[in-house]
């Protein structure tokens, strides 16, 4: 996901920036994917999923409200 932002933002314009910071949405729900993977496989906690899925949520959030502010 950083990676993504990083290289959204040293492409020109707000446009190509909006698309990078897509793409990190994206990424953060393949992390929740193996986040849902791990639990499931015995590899996490409930508990430490529950934090860990609140964090990848919050950072979607994050990237959508910055996406529409581009929009």
């Amino acid at each position: 996901m950083p990676s993504n932002i990083a290289e959204g933002c040293g492409r020109e314009g707000e446009r190509e920036l909006a698309r990078f910071l897509s793409i990190a949405a994206g990424s953060a729900s393949e992390a929740d994917c193996q986040l849902l993977l791990a639990r499931d496989l015995g590899y996490l906690q409930p508990e430490v999923h529950r934090l860990l899925d609140d964090q990848a949520n919050e950072v979607k959030r994050m990237l959508n409200s910055f996406i529409k502010t581009l929009s």
